[in-house]
């Protein structure tokens, strides 16, 4: 058994031990502040390895998951927006529908089932609280009430007890918060947008009070004093069914135009809240506006993770992120005013019903735009939606297994719905801001997290909402995270690479299985099909006899009975074809003047006697630009369908607002080809309006501004969705001949030209097999950013700079035939040596041999040639810099490596 151990550290300066730079200098951050304690000894926590943690899918497939509360008895109850209650059950491992709410004629306003929470002495009372929109009178609003609920979870409708019905705008389709929470001293928190239309202000703040648009204007809301919505209420429930209202909310009992109600106020979105159970701090995720950059209205849009020790007003729609102002703006005249004053606030707006002047403004404890943050830079960039979660509290005297170690006791959590991560934030003793961490960064796999929360067995829970936003999204779920301070089951992996074969088919069953717990004894155990053992033996071989597809489990088992298992499919009674591409052109670069490429497919397959050629497929396809060739090389199953506005995609949050077939937030990707069909200057308006945001064209919702994108990375997205209206029939190449290379011709040193060949058999005694080659013709002037991998060398720009001895750079996969002499473009600065071209290694067969000398001013560029011998075949090509003497302190800058074809 293996346990985490503690650390203590001592380190005496003058006398005393600064506890708070040994705990940065531990997690690798900097303090705000040194802070020095008169304790002499300090116990330093270690970073649990992400492998301790395990997450397990409770239940999927869910639509639209909201909010969760997790019961005394470890029952998890949770909600979807349109009505949807459940119950998970551990004892069972079941998920039950309790009831369906009836809010669905709601839906199209974006309401519905919207916050839960059961009561701090549900164990006695079975009170169970929900916030939801409804309709009363002629009228809809959104609506806090409280239920009873059985030990079986039958819920009783007869029971509700109506509390609090807060006003809304029902055409209005967004901010409306609805998270609960309670304090230590069992006062119940309710989260409200600010149900303001947040789409005509152009990202900044909506304050336009002009006649007729009150529902753009946040002053009626977040800004009224007036006015429940925008805020954060704090009310002590009774149990008759009233509230009484707490001492220490925000405006007194009785106050001319406000609210008693109202705790926190200056609210955009507070979509998920928090109460520390300790000192009952308020933390909440404040969902920001849009702006991509700062403008004449006012700063760039930030999220904001907030704190509220006390009551107080928090800024929207006059401040934002760190009590940055806005600009007071005149949306008849379009005139922009004077900033808003962060200590008195003034509110003009004729929607207000409230107090004029404003309690001062607080600040955001940790805020971050769409770009890199440079205050909190770990938090990355992209798309942003940020969710509040609990503050974590270690009991030692917990008997669990599963609970969070110490070295999260007082972090508060935090997730973002657009990047999927969930951070710690951790703060000092008076819970002012220290740093942030991301927890499971190597295997969270969190799938747009939506509420978060902490069992009493000290498991944290997870609603993930899923890929796309107003989806039935398969990977919406339920997840539960344990932590596991012991032993650690071991990781069962084959590697077994006999995997098709005819009988009789001998195959060594190979494992590469590892236990994290050094010197644990492992056993083995093979299984065919998930039933009969075959083998206990560590690497066995196994013989197949008969033709099938086999099914191959591996379990691993540690010493303390712990254990994982791995599979692989074995498929017996067939072949795979085989398929090469032969040239006796180069078939590693296109060049400048080339014009054809001539080519011959042979196929040969075991058990197809006779090649049916109706039955392979041959394409030529150029692609203009590229991440890295090393994506292509080697992976002929991506080669014939990437782009690199696709791959761009992929990595970006485009996804959760769009699909390419269905309609999410936004339109899909083929609707917004078809619209765009023929309009000459839609790449640049596209791509600026995926740099700086924007709305009108596809309905109300706004579309994130994306600063963090390069103009022409976002046009190579947008060419890639304009592709979607236009989807050319492949054309098919015969099987021997000469195609013609003619799309580089305007950019000679960019693109790849792809020639693919893939033959598919008739499947032998089993099932058909396919197999597929492909020859990646790339510019024979090879710029030193496009390399395929690098080895001490940090400087990667397009000329790279070059100081180690013994460094070097590889393209892989290539051909030399017809290749005559390298050219490059370099220059040397104090430094003599040479560049060798190895093959396979740093220190394989040297092909070629630069001899540079350098100058003390070297920093122009300068073309040398020298030649290169056809090692026959294709290689990996080790460009290594050899400095002469090794010690020398210049340096060599290399832009380009051409290679010349032979003339």
């Amino acid at each position: 058994m293996h346990e985490v151990k503690y650390f203590k550290t001592v380190i005496t300066v003058c006398g005393a031990v600064c506890v708070s730079a040994i705990l940065f200098a531990f997690n690798n951050v900097t303090p705000p502040k040194a802070r020095t304690l008169k304790a002499k000894t300090a116990l330093v926590l270690k970073k649990p390895e992400d492998n301790r943690f395990k997450k397990t899918i409770l239940y999927n497939d869910l639509n639209e998951p909201m909010e969760l509360a997790v019961a005394p008895d470890k029952r998890v109850f949770f909600i979807e927006r349109a009505g949807n209650f459940f119950v998970y059950d551990p004892i069972g491992n079941k998920t039950t529908l309790v009831y369906k709410f009836p809010v669905k004629a709601v839906e199209k306003i974006l309401q519905g089932m919207l916050g839960m929470t059961i009561d701090p002495n549900f164990s006695t009372n079975n009170y169970i609280y929900f916030y939801y929109s409804t309709m009363v009178g002629d009228a809809y609003k959104n609506r806090l009430s409280r239920f009873v609920i059985s030990k079986t979870s039958v819920l009783n409708l007869q029971s509700e007890k109506v509390l609090l019905d807060v006003p809304l705008d029902a055409e209005v389709s967004a901010h409306s918060g609805g998270s609960l929470a309670w304090d230590k001293n069992k006062n119940l928190y309710l989260s409200t947008g600010d149900n303001t239309v947040p789409f005509e202000s152009e990202g900044y703040a909506p304050i336009d009070s002009r006649p007729g648009r009150s529902t753009f204007d946040a002053e009626r809301s977040a800004g009224n004093t007036n006015d429940l919505r925008g805020k954060v209420l704090r009310i002590h429930p009774e149990a008759n069914g009233t509230y009484t209202i707490p001492d220490g909310n925000l405006f007194a009992k009785g106050t001319p135009k406000a609210l008693p109600e109202i705790y926190v106020m200056g609210c955009r979105n507070p979509y998920r809240i928090s109460v520390d159970q300790e000192t009952s701090t308020l933390y909440w995720g404040e969902v920001g506006p849009d702006a991509g950059t700062k403008g004449k209205q006012g700063p760039r849009g930030y999220d904001e993770i907030n704190q509220a020790k006390k009551a107080g007003n928090f800024g929207w729609p006059y401040f934002v992120g760190d009590n940055q102002p806005y600009n007071k703006y005149d949306f008849a005249t379009k005139t922009v005013g004077e900033l808003y004053d962060v200590n008195a606030p003034e509110n003009l707006s004729s929607n207000n019903t409230g107090m004029r002047i404003l309690p001062p403004a607080q600040k955001a404890l940790v805020w971050f735009p769409y770009d890199t943050s440079p205050e909190f830079p770990i938090l990355g960039k992209g798309g942003r939606c940020i969710i509040g979660g609990p503050v974590y509290h270690y009991d030692k005297n917990l008997k669990s297994s599963t609970k969070f170690p110490e070295y999260y006791d007082k972090v508060l959590f935090v997730g973002d719905y657009m990047r999927s991560w969930i951070f710690g934030v951790r703060m000092d003793e008076n819970q002012n801001y220290q740093s942030l961490e991301q927890l499971m960064e190597t295997n969270g796999d969190f799938r747009r997290p939506i509420d978060m929360k902490f069992g009493p067995e000290g498991s944290f829970y997870v609603l993930e909402y899923g890929s796309a936003y107003g989806l039935d999204n398969p990977d919406a779920r339920l997840v539960r995270v344990d932590y596991n301070g012991g032993n650690r089951a071991p990781v069962a992996k084959i590697a077994t690479q006999d995997t098709i074969g005819l009988i009789p088919y001998q195959v060594a069953l190979g494992q590469k299985s590892f236990d994290y717990d050094t010197g644990d004894k492992l056993t083995y155990t093979w299984l065919l099909n998930g039933k009969t053992v075959i083998s206990k033996a560590e690497s066995p071989v196994y013989t197949f006899r008969k033709n099938g597809i086999y099914k191959i489990t591996l379990k691993v088992t540690d010493a303390a009975g712990k254990s994982s298992t791995d599979s692989k499919v074995i498929k017996v009674g067939n072949t795979l074809p085989q398929v090469v591409i032969t040239s006796t052109a180069n078939s590693s670069f296109f060049f400048p003047t080339q014009q054809d490429f001539n080519y011959k497919v042979s196929i040969k397959d075991h058990e197809d006697k006779i090649i049916d050629i109706k039955r392979a497929k041959i394409n030529l396809s150029y692609i203009a630009k590229v991440e890295n060739n090393a994506n292509l090389i080697g992976h002929q199953e991506i080669a014939p369908t990437y782009n690199y506005g696709k791959a761009l995609m992929a990595k970006s949050d485009c996804k959760a607002c769009h699909q390419v077939y269905t309609k999410v937030l936004g339109p899909p990707f083929v609707e917004v080809a078809k619209h765009y069909a023929g309009n000459k200057d839609a790449v640049d308006l596209l791509a600026n309006k995926i740099i700086k945001g924007g709305n009108g064209v596809w309905g109300e919702h706004a579309m994130s501004a994306h600063p963090q994108l390069s103009k022409d990375d976002a046009s190579e997205i947008v060419k890639y969705i304009l592709t979607l209206n236009n989807q050319k029939a492949t054309v098919m190449l015969p099987q021997q001949g000469i195609v013609t290379l003619k799309d580089h011709s305007s950019n000679p040193d960019a693109g790849r030209y792809i020639l693919t060949a893939s033959y598919t058999d008739k499947g032998g005694a089993i099932t058909p097999l396919t197999t597929i080659q492909a020859v990646v013709l790339r510019p024979a002037k090879v710029y030193a950013n496009d390399v395929d991998m690098y080895s001490n060398i940090p400087k990667r720009n397009k000329v790279i700079t070059v100081a180690d001895d013994q460094a070097y750079f590889v393209l892989k996969n290539i051909d030399l035939k017809n290749i005559s002499q390298l050219t490059y473009n370099y220059s040397a600065r104090n430094l003599d040596g040479t560049i060798e071209v190895h093959t396979d290694s740093p220190t394989g067969t040297v092909v070629s041999t630069l001899n540079f000398t350098g100058v003390p001013s070297g920093n122009k560029l300068n073309e040398q040639s020298t030649s290169i011998t056809d090692p026959q075949g294709n290689h990996d090509l080790y460009f290594v810099f050899t400095k002469s003497p090794a010690n020398s302190k210049g340096w060599i800058n290399l832009e380009w490596v051409n290679f010349d074809m032979a003339k």
